[in-house]
């Protein structure tokens, strides 16, 4: 009874939905006007908005109510009490491979066109596996910092927590472990999911530079929460840090976080680099992690595979160049400058990476987009590029 009230519920929240903020957000509002559901209520309706979510733009011409049911069942991994009240038969089979659970609902695995202008895509990501990776939660994943690899891991052995590590440094836990309870967040361990770790790899195509400068400086211009430049200055410790942001809110929680990371030197200011280059000396290594569509991430915020505008494609790729064509007045010769996205799409990626090489003094040291849809992570895109 309450399950089918719930889901009535649900599809009210979903229609009405436009993408005008967070969905989190938005849903949010809507309990504090509807005071009358508890917590368990909250939480199933949100449950099966997110399944909704999921499913994207795949089987547009089945009724949202049949989609909704189809994403619970396709999200399941095992049965539960909410598909257990809607569908039973489904939720007897909840732990099959979702091959045969589209046979079973219905449909074939290639109907699953979840991801928004697959056209528009890099080339480089299996469609149909990058779609259906949206079915799934990505796990959470932390970052030790360097000096506390054995703590970190004899501590999670102690409390008997199931993790991996799935390369040096960085570990995988589960969803809802709670980080900041059992570790000193940003001193030991820095929340970061595994894609943005590996941004690590090509950034460290700086060292040579940084080994042989006698001051090495780093500018982080779209350092948004930090966590690129405190990644930076765990691999080059001595650089000469400054950190920019259009936000100054954004910019005071950075500087906060610096001071629990135990970094206290560097430069913050606010900018807005589609309009102005600041007045800074030149640097040796630009991090630019731009604004972007954030289309590499929607497996975190669903939302946007039902809502995103197209038109927004071509909006981030024009701001991302004019954000490359200001900071590049600060590149020194013979830096490098670290372009980086979370996009998965052409235009902010490879075809901005041409337009850079094109019209800049730069060559291109590497590029690679970033797959983590087979292993429960974000995607991102990066490409360093030295001037010359």
């Amino acid at each position: 009874m309450f399950a089918k009230a719930h889901l009535q519920t649900a599809l009210l929240l979903v229609q009405a939905y436009k993408g005008e903020m967070p969905f989190v957000h938005y849903a949010k509002q809507y309990f504090s006007s509807h005071k009358k559901h508890g917590s368990r209520d909250r939480r199933q309706i949100l449950q099966l908005c997110y399944a909704y979510f999921r499913m994207g733009q795949a089987l547009p011409e089945w009724p949202a109510e049949k989609r909704i049911l189809t994403g619970l069942f396709f999200c399941s991994t095992e049965p539960n009490a909410l598909l257990q009240a809607l569908e039973p038969v489904w939720n007897e089979q909840a732990s099959m491979p979702l091959e045969m659970k589209c046979e079973l609902a219905g449909c074939k695995i290639t109907d699953l066109t979840i991801f928004p202008f697959p056209g528009q895509m890099s080339d480089e990501p299996d469609q149909l596996a990058f779609a259906v990776s949206h079915l799934v939660q990505p796990d959470l994943f932390i970052r030790i910092r360097p000096g506390f690899e054995e703590y970190v891991i004899k501590k999670l052995d102690k409390l008997g927590i199931s993790y991996s590590i799935p390369e040096p440094g960085s570990v995988r836990l589960p969803n809802g472990f709670s980080v900041e309870e059992h570790f000193t967040l940003n001193q030991q361990v820095v929340i970061q999911d595994l894609s943005s770790q590996r941004v690590g790899r090509i950034m460290r195509a700086a060292h040579d530079y940084y080994q042989m400068a006698e001051e090495f400086r780093i500018w982080d211009c779209c350092a948004a929460s930090g966590g690129k430049a405190i990644m930076a200055k765990d691999m080059f410790p001595s650089a000469l840090l400054t950190v920019s942001d259009i936000r100054s809110s954004i910019l005071e929680n950075l500087r906060r976080r610096f001071k629990e990371a135990r970094i206290f030197e560097f430069e913050s200011l606010v900018v807005d680099l589609s309009v102005a280059t600041p007045l800074i000396p030149r640097q040796d290594l630009i991090i630019a992690d731009v604004p972007c569509s954030g289309s590499g991430t929607w497996s975190r915020n669903p939302e946007n595979l039902a809502t995103f505008d197209k038109a927004e494609i071509t909006r981030y790729a024009e701001l991302q160049r004019k954000i490359i064509g200001n900071a590049m007045r600060k590149l020194q010769p013979g830096g490098l400058l670290l372009y980086i996205t979370c996009s998965v799409y052409r235009d902010e990626n490879e075809e901005n990476v041409n337009h850079f090489l094109s019209n800049y003094p730069l060559e291109l040291v590497s590029q690679q987009f970033i797959s983590g849809y087979s292993e429960k992570a974000d995607n991102m895109f990066a490409a360093i590029m030295k001037h010359i």
